[in-house]
């Protein structure tokens, strides 16, 4: 049976919560997975609730770690599948590694909300940074690549 890898997006929780927040992963990169098994806890700002998996298959990436928020809808983790079910949330990326950054003349890097967040907080504007390594899903940049980023251009 031929298998293909899904975005699994972050769920929609109503109009009114446009994201949840990681609260913690039961399962890494690798991992098998059942559908109907716990993969984590999410959070909005009104509840926590378990995120099962939407079928069977293997983990292969995990696009936010515990205390990232992500957008409804938002890629939040791949799963290599046989689920036909599932051909709609099919990954444009195919079995291929996302880029980590775009190519020069292209497009602004996208940045998660935490990322951004952590940004601010280091009193820069994500707009004017043009030189981050963006390693986060599907080549934006994480809160991660912002902590590295600060980490070397403040020592």
């Amino acid at each position: 049976m031929d298998t293909f890898l899904i975005d699994v997006p972050m769920p929609s929780m109503g109009a009114t919560v446009n994201e949840l927040t990681v609260v913690k992963l039961s399962v890494k990169p690798g991992s098998r997975v059942a559908k109907g098994e716990r993969i984590g806890e999410l959070e909005s700002d009104k509840s926590i609730f378990e995120f099962e998996s939407p079928c069977e298959g293997t983990i292969r990436a995990i696009h936010a770690q515990p205390g990232d928020a992500l957008a409804s809808g938002a890629a939040f983790l791949q799963i290599e599948t046989s689920d036909e079910s599932l051909v709609h949330l099919k990954s444009a990326a195919g079995l291929k590694a996302a880029p980590s950054a775009p190519e020069a003349g292209g497009a602004p890097a996208v940045w998660t909300p935490r990322a951004t967040k952590l940004a601010k907080e280091a009193g820069l504007d994500p707009a004017k940074i043009t030189d981050i390594e963006a390693t986060g899903p599907g080549g934006r940049v994480s809160g991660d690549d912002v902590e590295r980023y600060v980490q070397k251009h403040r020592t």
